[in-house]
């Protein structure tokens, strides 16, 4: 499995160093953050106690920028580890969560009550949620079921004058030579934004080019339901090429330093998922049980403990209910839309 852990992340804490197989030790969880890049912090937020499966990110400078809260479940990690780095109350200047799916804004109401100061940005068809989350979590609530309480949690309501609404190639300015470019990229949902660092070339590209954990070394694409839809989600990936970032940092997770390959392959990967949908859809067949016969292969080697991480963030049977969902809507608009 190697070249899949830690992405080149430097450790600011001391060189974890290197067992006996020569694979680098991850991190052991402990430190509050790894700088992946100039002025960019990984924060592991350890959903469900995982390592490596959800990241924030810290964009520093004059005025400080948290992309993605993480879960509400994990807001004391996330609390802890920015006390760590020596954010005060007043310090942190925004938030920022690429969509309002809750392993990514779970912990916006209590990051915004921490953080008085804080300006909490979001896409235009985020905003409402996190104003009145009431209509998101009961839907949360159907999809998860107990594991909405047990590995989530929900998500506390955003003072709407805290928010504001972030426009394709709208700037949040952190420092007089860096800001962060919003953008547009709906597909993985249609409230979903991506934030390209001016200063470092890093591309926050939330769940729009999938899901790579570290741990599982294959990327997966991310359709859930209920607004995946295959051209916007292709299109956004041609988005993020467009802009030549120097890195894509996922949320699932980490720093892939080859944005060129890894958004082709992300291309490529989506296409086929599709494909393999579409064609058992057409037949009648179970989509879950196509997706899983193709692609079981990608996990070949995997650990158990790492295939539970990658089932839960990203499931072959979330993935088959977004794509029905779009063969679904997309077969009642009709092909000529």
């Amino acid at each position: 499995m190697g070249g899949h852990h830690h992405h080149g992340h430097h450790h600011p804490h001391g060189d974890p160093g290197r067992d006996d197989d020569g694979e680098a030790v991850g991190s052991t969880g402990t430190e509050p953050a790894t700088t992946v890049a100039d002025g960019v912090l990984e924060i592991d937020t350890l959903l469900g106690g995982w390592q490596r499966v959800t990241a924030g990110y810290l964009v520093t400078g004059d005025a400080p920028v948290l992309v993605e809260t993480g879960s509400q479940s994990s807001v004391p990690i996330l609390m802890d580890r920015l006390g760590q780095l020596g954010l005060g109350p007043a310090d942190l200047a925004g938030v920022v969560v690429t969509h309002i799916h809750l392993d990514h804004a779970g912990g916006v109401g209590d990051v915004a009550r921490a953080f008085p100061n804080a300006t909490v940005y979001v896409h235009a068809k985020g905003a409402r949620h996190l104003a009145d989350p009431t209509r998101l979590v009961d839907s949360a609530a159907r999809v998860y079921g107990p594991l909405l309480d047990s590995l989530y949690g929900r998500l506390d309501p955003t003072p709407p004058e805290r928010i504001r609404v972030l426009e394709d190639g709208e700037e949040i300015r952190v420092s007089s030579n860096r800001s962060l470019v919003a953008v547009d990229s709906p597909g993985h949902a249609k409230h979903h934004l991506a934030l390209h660092d001016s200063l470092s070339g890093v591309l926050f590209a939330g769940d729009a080019v999938g899901v790579k954990l570290p741990d599982a070394g294959v990327l997966r694409p991310s359709t859930p339901p209920p607004d995946f839809d295959l051209d916007l989600a292709l299109g956004s990936l041609g988005r993020f090429a467009d802009r030549r970032p120097t890195a894509l940092a996922l949320a699932h997770y980490g720093l892939l330093d080859d944005p060129t390959d890894a958004l082709a392959e992300a291309d490529g990967t989506l296409r086929r998922w599709a494909d393999v949908a579409e064609r058992a859809f057409r037949r009648g067949d179970d989509i879950a049980a196509a997706l899983e016969a193709e692609f079981a292969g990608d996990l070949e080697g995997v650990a158990e403990e790492h295939r539970e991480k990658l089932e839960v963030m990203n499931g072959v049977h979330s993935n088959a209910a977004g794509l029905r969902r779009w063969l679904t809507t997309r077969e009642s608009v009709g092909d000529g839309e």
